[in-house]
Order: structure tokens, then C-alpha cells, then sequence
């Protein structure tokens, strides 16, 4: 792990800093099905290098979609997924190779900065009404899937390509949070074994893991409990104002 690391391990208001974020970004998950990546990778990267945030976002995805994937396993259909699946998971491949050659360059900041802002504009004012049903041939979950493994891959942002196709496919929002969330489930895990092979994680990280574990169990939860009750929508604004605010200060302080 890079020297930024070595700073944190004994600044505890540092860490506390980073319980703040995966527990904002859990319960926004845990509420909405989406966010813990986009919201994360605002903060994390003014203080790590990007591959190590991505790492550290990746393991802890796995964690929460499994958490929620447990509590609605039953509305899982295999057939609204596989496709998707398949190419997300072609698309974490070649991630893999760009973040291990590329992962440590302080410029990849920058464009994560501009990528988180893309996302929120587009998320923010994208058009709700049902889909073409062109959007439902299967180049398109090919697409989505390979796109959102990539840049999922990359900057743990990739959450929105596949939010996007199960929102056409799934009407019923149980049956949607739980393909979602074994899609994010299986991609992380794929993606965590890449890099294990690679020896990518050392003693240092489970450190920061176990602090965000704890974070991350707490905020999932109570996001799910609250899934019926809270309006999504006033979520999702006020998690893209502050995924906004983080871009900006990816760009202005890094």
C-alpha cells in the first residue's frame, strides 16, 4: 500500500473519517439498491491512490449486496441476469489488466472526478417512462453488462449501466434490488479474486477492510429496514448533491 496509508494508521480521526463514508454509502445502498460506489469513490481517492480505493470499495460491495441479497434471495431469476452477467464479467477482466498498469496515477483522480460528474447529471436528469423495447434485445445487456464491468472495475462506479437495465426488465422493486444486487455481488467477487491472484492486498488493507466492515453491516441494515418506508427519490438527491461535492473536490484537491 502506498505512503498515504502509512498516515492514517495513526491519525484515528482518519478513520473515523472513512467509517463516516462507507456508513453514508452503506445505508444509501441498503435504501436504494445503488450508491455505495459512486458515493465512496467521491471521498477515498483524497486519501488513497485510486487502485487502492477501488480495492477497497470492490471487497466491501461484495459485502453489502450479500447482506441484502440475503434478506431478499427469493426474488432472484437467473434468466434476467446471465446475460448481463457474463459481459460484466468480461468487462472486470480487462479492468483488472488497465487498474494494475494504471491503478497508482494521480490523473486517474481527475477523471473520476469528471466520470462522477457525468453520472450524477445523467442520473439526475434522466427521463423515467417505459423503454424501447429496442433497449431490450440482447446487444443491450451485452453493452450495459460490459461497460458497467469495466468502469466498475476501474473506479467501483459501474452501478448505474446495470441499475439502468434492470429498471427496464424488473417492475417490482424487490425483484429488481435482488438481481442488482447478485450482479454487484458476483462482479466484485470475480474482481477480488483477480487481484488476489496477483497479491494486490497486503496485511495494511484488511485493516481499513475490518474498519469499513463494521461501518458498512451498520448502514446496510438500517437502509433496508427503511426501504419501504423512506422516498427514494429525496435519497437519490441528496446522495448525487454530495457525490457532486466529492467530484469537485476529487478535481480541486487532488
Amino acid at each position: 500500500m502506498d505512503k498515504q496509508r502509512e498516515g492514517l494508521m495513526v491519525m484515528p480521526i482518519e478513520f473515523l473519517f472513512i467509517f463516516l463514508i462507507f456508513l453514508v454509502g452503506s445505508f444509501i445502498q441498503g435504501v436504494s439498491g445503488f450508491g455505495f460506489g459512486l458515493f465512496a469513490m467521491g471521498f477515498l481517492p483524497l486519501m488513497f491512490t485510486l487502485k487502492d480505493s477501488t480495492l477497497l470499495v470492490l471487497s466491501l460491495t461484495l459485502f453489502i449486496s450479500l447482506t441484502i441479497v440475503f434478506r431478499i434471495y427469493r426474488y432472484i431469476e437467473l434468466k434476467g441476469f446471465l446475460v448481463i452477467l457474463c459481459a460484466a464479467l468480461s468487462g472486470r477482466v480487462v479492468s483488472f489488466f488497465f487498474l494494475t498498469s494504471y491503478g497508482e496515477m494521480d490523473i486517474l483522480k481527475k477523471v473520476l472526478g469528471f466520470f462522477l460528474i457525468g453520472m450524477v447529471i445523467y442520473l439526475l436528469t434522466k427521463k423515467k417512462g417505459e423503454p424501447s423495447k429496442l433497449l431490450l434485445k440482447p446487444i443491450f445487456p451485452i453493452t450495459f453488462g460490459f461497460i458497467g464491468g469495466l468502469i466498475g472495475g476501474i473506479f467501483a462506479v459501474g452501478g448505474p449501466f446495470f441499475v439502468f437495465y434492470f429498471l427496464m426488465i424488473y417492475k417490482e422493486k424487490h425483484r429488481y434490488n435482488a438481481n442488482l444486487q447478485t450482479t454487484f455481488a458476483v462482479t466484485s467477487l470475480f474482481s477480488m479474486f483477480l487481484h488476489g491472484l496477483h497479491g494486490d492486498f497486503d496485511s495494511s488493507f484488511l485493516l481499513y477492510f475490518a474498519v469499513g466492515l463494521v461501518s458498512v453491516f451498520v448502514g446496510a441494515n438500517v437502509g433496508m429496514k427503511l426501504f419501504e418506508k423512506l422516498p427514494q427519490e429525496k435519497i437519490k438527491l441528496f446522495a448525487m448533491c454530495i457525490v457532486f461535492l466529492a467530484a469537485v473536490n476529487l478535481l480541486v484537491f487532488t
